[in-house]
């Protein structure tokens, strides 16, 4: 049963595969003094707990309820929500990705609380993954689950892996975009949703 006909509210949850902090600390640990690193030295003697909780937090994201309202007033245009922060890793190199997400919908027959569009970004970033692939879930989540009549979602990141390593060019922000439904099929529609997510770069 959709949210579309339905008043509950689910709880929205990841899987998460075993955690083993003892080991992700030994792990951290046994790479840090592999780059030659003296963890007798009393300035790095925690680094490899620290380190280990950084990726364990930046891996984890909190539960929500994915709260929605009746659309009593048939309320038909955009609800978009700008420059939601996004901090994710880069499947490849274990490097952070930041930067904004635009999410945005034409509502169905139910409304969704705006802070629910943050807490949906979130729940999907806190993951190694690719930019292209948190954009896509992001979209296809919410169309699943709100069953509105269009969603779209716009993520503008810098990549450490890009800026940090490798080519070196801090600044270089990369835009991905998923669109679903009629901000998908409709032009007018389409061009409006891009036109406002432009305007706040």
């Amino acid at each position: 049963m959709s949210l579309a006909t339905s008043p509950w509210r689910p709880r929205i949850t990841r899987p998460v595969p075993d955690r083993d902090p003892d080991a992700a600390e030994r792990a951290a640990a046994d790479l840090l003094s592999a780059l030659g690193l003296d963890l007798t030295d009393e300035n790095l003697a925690e680094t490899p707990r620290r380190m280990a909780h950084a990726l364990l937090e930046m891996t984890s994201a909190p539960e929500f309820e994915l709260t929605t309202f009746p659309n009593d007033e048939n309320y038909d245009e955009l609800v978009l929500v700008q420059d939601i922060p996004v901090q994710s890793l880069c499947e490849h190199h274990v490097l952070p990705f930041v930067g904004v997400a635009h999410v945005g919908y034409l509502p169905g027959s139910r409304i969704l609380g705006l802070s629910k569009l943050a807490r949906m970004v979130e729940l999907h970033a806190r993951r190694p993954q690719t930019q292209e692939r948190l954009t896509m879930n992001i979209a296809d989540h919410l169309q699943r689950e709100l069953d509105p009549r269009g969603v779209g979602v716009v993520i503008e990141a810098e990549h450490t892996c890009m800026s940090l390593r490798g080519a070196r060019v801090p600044g270089a922000r990369t835009a991905t975009s998923a669109l679903f439904g009629r901000l998908r099929d409709d032009q007018c529609s389409r061009a409006e949703f891009l036109a406002l997510t432009r305007r706040t770069s």
